[in-house]
């Protein structure tokens, strides 16, 4: 077994307690965009990158949680056009390759030399683009909820493939759209949500969410409301690159895996995802030997799916507990 996935903890999986960022800064990268980043946890512990979701999430103090303070130097930011990066709900040279950029940025900032990479869904699918670009500048890799920007994905929940389990919330989704549009609904709401009115964007913005939220846990409620300003950036990040098919070429993310093969890696998959079912993480984990796919019964995809957090946790504390630093040191 690899060194990622030996000794795991014989915790339970609690998440950690709430750590208050030693460090916030604003970083210019260019293009007129600010980027928020923050460091919590020990500053000389093992780095660990926060990659987070959407596009167009943004991260949360939720998200420091899963890393014991103590022994992690926990780096979260918000990328381009979300959170407290700014512009708000901007696309303005805001492609992957842009994203890219911006995370080795911040890593030469922070004066860091590698970093193990934590990231699901959207965050998982740019946490391998980066490692695909910059192998020498990752020790390892944490992913959860696979997603790998391919048509077939986009097609299964944007197309009808998800659609046939919850018929009802894809009516609602469709519903703001005329008939002779349904056949695309990513194109159908980038025509609205990047329209010349504000208003109407938020218009749109909303059932865009619901539709991928009320999905994302397996016993989740569908949302009914949401922070406008939040909404809007989500929707338009999110379409953005779907619209653009992530800006990735089609399976290149499979295809260039071979570039980040020597690398540890550990997937953490909800058996009942319906965001991004599991056949992608098992594609993505073939013949990586290296990879340690968990496929966690009774969960769906979001971070905060309790099995799902607690496996996440226990994957940090088990690498924790490997490392030669920390290894017997009372805690």
């Amino acid at each position: 077994m690899d060194r990622m996935s030996a000794q795991i903890s014989a915790t339970h999986g609690r998440l950690h307690p709430a750590d208050e960022p030693y460090d916030r800064r604003t970083l210019d990268v260019g293009d007129g965009h600010r980027l928020y980043v923050e460091q919590c946890g020990n500053p000389k512990g093992r780095p660990v990158l926060v990659v987070h979701g959407g596009p167009g999430g943004g991260c949360s103090p939720f998200m420091r949680r899963f890393f014991d303070p103590r022994h992690y130097r926990i780096v979260l930011f918000d990328q381009r056009g979300c959170g407290r990066s700014r512009p708000t709900a901007s696309v303005e040279a805001n492609t992957t390759a842009h994203l890219i950029a911006d995370i080795e940025r911040i890593r030469t900032d922070l004066d860091i030399r590698d970093w193990l990479l934590f990231g699901g869904s959207w965050g998982a699918t740019l946490a391998l683009a980066y490692a695909q670009a910059y192998p020498a500048c990752v020790s390892g890799l944490v992913l959860r909820g696979v997603f790998l920007g391919r048509q077939a994905e986009l097609d299964w929940f944007y197309g009808g493939g998800a659609a046939r389990f919850f018929p009802d919330l894809w009516a609602q989704f469709q519903d703001p759209i005329p008939e002779p549009e349904r056949h695309d609904m990513i194109g159908a709401y980038h025509r609205r949500l990047f329209s010349e009115d504000i208003g109407r964007q938020g218009r749109y913005a909303l059932p865009w969410l619901m539709w991928e939220n009320a999905l994302a846990g397996l016993q989740s409620a569908p949302v009914s409301h949401a922070p406008a300003e939040y909404a809007r950036a989500f929707a338009r990040l999110e379409n953005h690159y779907f619209s653009n098919r992530c800006f990735l070429e089609e399976g290149q993310l499979l295809r260039d895996r071979h570039r980040i093969q020597h690398l540890p890696a550990v997937i953490v998959q909800g058996r009942y995802d319906m965001v991004c079912p599991p056949g992608t993480a098992h594609q993505l984990a073939q013949g990586w030997d290296g990879c340690d796919l968990r496929i966690v019964p009774a969960s769906g995809h979001a971070l905060s799916e309790p099995r799902i957090s607690a496996e996440l946790v226990r994957i940090m504390d088990g690498i924790r507990d490997d490392d030669p630093q920390t290894a017997g040191r009372d805690r």
